[in-house]
């Protein structure tokens, strides 16, 4: 459970920071992200 929890926060926090610093771009080529950009889309 931790160690999923540190991943779902560190991929939410990773998301935010492309969001505010690339916006869309940065998500569409973050490496650390193979899942499509549902939440942050989402939540955009």
């Amino acid at each position: 459970e931790a160690r999923m929890s540190r991943e779902a926060w560190g991929r939410a926090t990773d998301a935010s920071d492309l969001v505010h610093g690339e916006g869309q771009q940065g998500l569409a080529r973050d490496p650390t992200q193979p899942e499509p950009p549902e939440e942050a889309g989402g939540r955009a």
